[in-house]
């Protein structure tokens, strides 16, 4: 969690949870159904203290309970998602559980990646943070790996470095950008701006055309290699830190 936060009602908790609503809440209490520390809790007014550690405090059903307000997750986002609660189609949130689609606060993307576009994606339910990640004057690298139609003609690094390189459509150039050749057809690209498919408009640019995307590293935080295409999970304070520690 990125703050302390004040004790919070416990049927107001829950319900923010996607538990139910507070009458049901008061339901489960009634039915001893919701349990802190080991003991039933008996009043649904019963205010606690949120901490990460609160789902080995609270369980509901004998089951812990989702985690608390603040949490930051990482998922794997496979091909064919989209990010936005808008859009019609497959969404990353289906991936969730489906209880975590009533939080309020609402999980949200920290950033997208479009549909065709694979790999590290961070979703939280603190706006706070969001905001910080993604605004503009954090310059958070972010790591994509290409795999390109054409071979690479040699001079990308020095094009793509240069901080003139300007996009189809647009009136300002982009922000210098790293690349790394990993083979004739492939190469990791480190851009800190986020405009419109930028990594691919960038190849695009230098007269190539990107056939894959896979997005491996926000800052200095890396995607899990044990997290599975479409598997999400919560990362520790300690993680949530690498995000503003520059590896770019």
């Amino acid at each position: 969690m990125s703050k302390a936060a004040a004790p919070v009602r416990l049927d107001k908790l829950l319900a923010n949870l996607g538990y139910g609503s507070r009458r049901e809440v008061q339901a489960l209490v009634r039915a001893s159904r919701v349990v802190l520390d080991g003991a039933p809790v008996t009043a649904a007014d019963e205010r606690i203290a949120l901490s990460p550690q609160l789902p080995q405090r609270l369980s509901i059903g004998g089951v812990p309970c989702d985690p608390p307000p603040g949490l930051v997750l990482m998922m794997h986002k496979p091909l064919g998602m989209t990010c936005s609660h808008k859009e019609t189609g497959p969404l990353v949130y289906d991936l969730l559980p489906p209880r975590w689609r009533l939080r309020d606060p609402p999980v949200s993307s920290i950033g997208r990646l479009d549909k065709e576009t694979s790999g590290l994606l961070l979703l939280t339910d603190d706006g706070d943070l969001l905001h910080k990640i993604i605004s503009p004057k954090a310059r958070i690298a972010k790591r994509y790996r290409a795999t390109l139609a054409r071979p690479l003609r040699g001079d990308e690094a020095a094009l793509f470095a240069s901080g003139t390189l300007m996009l189809e459509g647009e009136t300002k150039p982009l922000e210098p950008a790293k690349i790394e050749i990993l083979s004739p057809r492939s190469a990791a690209l480190t851009i800190t701006e986020g405009r419109y498919h930028q990594a691919r408009r960038m190849f695009a640019a230098a007269g190539n055309h990107v056939l894959s995307l896979h997005r491996d590293r926000i800052g200095g935080l890396t995607l899990d290699p044990a997290l599975d295409a479409g598997a999400t999970r919560l990362l520790d304070p300690d993680e949530v830190r690498l995000i503003f520690n520059d590896q770019s």
